[in-house]
């Protein structure tokens, strides 16, 4: 192949829509992408600044670049989509993905039918429902169903060869059907009411309960309207989880959730206004790109892919991803159907968006808290702070409190294999004035170490203060009081642009702050160490803010008199499910507001 000259293939290339290839010197294919206009689109791989490193790797072993003209941009996202499927090049991203859905599957010909999983194509008679977007999601849907119907799950020959109840009815997951000890015609009542809440109709479910409820405390049958109000609690609880509201629909819910290096994409799955499930997506390989670039690529590969996905009537994106309105019409085209793409919404829908980021980001320090990184992690901070021998134990300190009220200190601990919970500790602040982070800091280090000296605890290689130079300070003069001076000491605070990636470090014995790279593994430990440290820290301040403000559940809340805690009790079944209640669910309880929801949501969750 002749050598490479950029300028001569950029002067031919037209400013029309298509798709290009860039080869690498044996013709291979190193990436695939598709633009509106060929031209300006392959040119900005060749200017003077402003490639990440990625890019700049790619660039640097491009030795052609064939382009192929389409006659829209719809054509170019089809033929892009199929040559990355085809040929799998190593800067695209890559997704893997099951290749089936999971089900739920009930065989109706028999009397005492059980609940199944299944996956893959609908196959038997019976009633199925599905298809779930995980099986995790599905087998937590099944043990939902029989912690709250008692439907049996056992193999048919166990159930025909049984002569006494099994640890299932035991632990009232079953209703011993296999024995008797339930009549065909209650069992189908259970049945019937577990298909009611599979397809989505949970709130017409939990009507009739309550109906069933009241009847059987009129007849004095309590251990039966006992066995309502808990399958309604049971399922009140699922509803709170699901994110369920009468703003009902197919709807994907989509959220990118990215650190330096490495993202994460979360998928719920709505059908009918209930959440089926979700699942996770690790984007593999690409050219650090931004989340909305991602998205972009995520959503055709996703759904025009081999796994086949359903393409529901909305697709909800956490960013916006250029024309949506094209996408729209790729989707729609591909399943003969409308399909909305958008990432505006509200109420309901911004609930569940708020869940999938949850998802991302959940799912994102889990995987950075993969113990089998740790080793990389750890060689990258002794390098960044100049240690010897690689860090073992580490802590971290961290002080939260509202207006100076209930301050607590936080000190997660992490070893050579990840967080270590059970050496956590917090620190329930006494002598520091209100408000005084510093003096808090010297209090809770104070406490802490006192300890350590004494030879109760183990000493740590690390001690990371969540804060800059005035934390330190503190920390500084808490050692040197007590002669620890093997501690590598130094604090961690964000950046002038207060941007993930770009924090800096106040290492004791450094004049000056240490920056740095985004991408060094061993920031991202820092990182890990200091959001544990502040989720633990927050945690424990509004545990103790709460137990210290409420006195009373229900009464004492201005507004909610005897009458009103009557009409609350009735309708979710107990004080526990009050306490469990999301706010949108107490402002449609009967008697109830928005603004005295708030009220009575506020005073059962210690908040102000």
């Amino acid at each position: 192949m002749t050598d490479f000259d950029p300028k001569r293939i950029l002067k031919s290339l037209p400013m029309k829509p298509g798709v290009y290839q860039m080869l690498d010197a044996d013709g291979g294919i190193l990436y695939v992408g598709k633009a509106k206009k060929l031209k300006n689109r392959v040119s900005s791989y060749f200017r003077g600044s402003g490639l990440n490193t990625k890019t700049m790797a790619l660039v640097s072993h491009i030795r052609d670049i064939q382009v192929t003209v389409t006659a829209n941009e719809t054509e170019a996202l089809l033929l892009e989509h199929n040559l990355i499927k085809a040929h799998r090049p190593p800067y695209n991203i890559s997704l893997r993905d099951d290749k089936s859905y999971p089900f739920i599957w009930v065989d109706t010909r028999q009397a005492f039918p059980a609940v199944r999983f299944r996956r893959g194509r609908v196959k038997g008679k019976g009633m199925w429902f599905g298809p779930f977007p995980s099986g995790g999601g599905t087998r937590d849907t099944i043990d939902l169903i029989q912690k709250t119907f008692q439907l049996r799950s056992c193999e048919d020959s166990v159930f025909s060869n049984r002569s006494r109840p099994c640890l299932q009815y035991q632990i009232k997951r079953c209703s011993g059907s296999c024995v008797g000890l339930i009549s065909e015609d209650q069992y189908a009542e259970d049945l019937a009411g577990a298909a009611l809440y599979l397809n989505g109709r949970s709130q017409v479910l939990i009507d009739n309960l309550t109906d069933k409820m009241d009847g059987a405390a009129a007849a004095l049958e309590f251990e039966q309207a006992a066995r309502y109000r808990d399958q309604m609690g049971r399922l009140r609880r699922m509803q709170s989880q699901q994110g369920v509201d009468t703003d009902y629909g197919d709807v994907d819910v989509i959220a990118i959730e990215s650190r330096p290096g490495i993202s994460c994409i979360s998928l719920l799955v709505v059908r009918d206004g209930r959440l089926l499930g979700h699942r996770e997506f690790w984007p593999g390989g690409g050219l650090d790109e931004e989340p909305e670039a991602l998205l972009e690529a995520f959503v055709p590969q996703y759904y025009l892919g081999e796994g086949q996905h359903s393409v529901p009537s909305e697709v909800l994106l956490s960013h916006p991803v250029g024309d949506e309105g094209w996408l729209s019409s790729v989707l729609a085209a591909a399943v003969g159907q409308s399909v909305k793409v958008g990432h505006r919404f509200r109420a309901t829908r911004a609930r569940w968006m708020q869940m999938a980021r949850d998802n991302a980001s959940q799912a994102l320090s889990g995987h950075l808290g993969n113990r089998l990184d740790m080793n990389r992690r750890r060689e990258s901070l002794a390098e960044i702070l100049g240690l010897d021998t690689l860090p073992v134990r580490m802590e971290c300190f961290d002080i939260s409190h509202t207006q100076g009220e209930a301050t607590v200190a936080s000190c997660v601990v992490f070893d050579d294999q990840g967080p270590l919970k059970s050496d956590y500790r917090v620190f329930n602040i006494r002598d520091a004035k209100a408000g005084d982070d510093y003096a808090a800091m010297h209090e809770a280090l104070e406490r802490r170490y006192n300890r350590v000296k004494g030879g109760e605890i183990p000493i740590p290689d690390v001690l990371v203060i969540d804060g800059g130079p005035g934390q330190v300070t503190q920390a500084r003069d808490v050692l040197s009081e007590l002669g620890l001076h093997q501690v590598k000491l130094l604090g961690i605070a964000k950046g002038p642009t207060r941007k993930a990636g770009m924090e800096w470090l106040h290492v004791e014995g450094n004049d000056l702050p240490i920056r740095p790279p985004s991408d060094a593994p061993g920031l991202h430990l820092l990182q890990h160490i200091r959001d544990e440290a502040h989720r633990f820290a927050i945690t424990k301040h509004r545990q103790a803010r709460g137990k210290a403000r409420i006195t009373s559940p229900l009464e004492g809340i201005a507004g909610v008199g005897p009458k009103r805690r009557q009409q609350l009790l009735r309708h979710f079944g107990g004080l526990r499910e009050i306490q469990g209640a999301g706010l949108h669910e107490l402002a449609s309880a009967p008697g109830m507001s928005q603004k005295l929801a708030s009220v009575v949501y506020a005073a059962l969750h210690g908040e102000s």
